[in-house]
């Protein structure tokens, strides 16, 4: 990027039915503290203070579905997130509320659900 400057940040904007309790589950899932929250709002803070993740309201929200259904609320990105252990990390995320999906593409990738109805992926370190 060519306006970046030192000490830039990043960071992604994620719409959820109960920003609270999104949080509170990539929270303990990535063990990343709530650094801010507010009506409507709560944001997570990454490692070193350069990224962060804002969990925002959205009134009327519709979950994705994955994978895409003809007329549905369509996924428009997803996270990833690299595991070194699969099945283990699947377990994490089950017991902090997230569900798999039912539809599995790949043995090294397991497309979990978020509690709000997000997709995200728990890819295995192959190295």
């Amino acid at each position: 990027m060519r306006s970046r400057t030192a000490g830039m940040w990043w960071g992604m904007a994620i719409e959820a039915p109960d920003p609270p309790v999104l949080a509170a589950f990539y929270s303990a899932l990535l063990g990343w503290p709530i650094g801010h929250e507010e009506p409507g709002t709560s944001i997570l803070q990454g490692p070193g203070g350069a990224t962060f993740m804002v969990l925002q309201q959205a009134d009327g929200y519709r979950a994705p579905v994955w994978p895409p259904v003809e007329g549905e609320q369509r996924p428009m990105m997803h996270l990833d997130f690299q595991v070194g252990d699969l099945e283990s990390a699947v377990e994490e995320a089950r017991a902090l509320g997230a569900r798999e999906a039912e539809a599995q593409f790949q043995p090294n990738v397991r497309v979990m659900i978020d509690p709000a109805g997000h997709p995200f992926c728990l890819c295995l370190d192959q190295d």
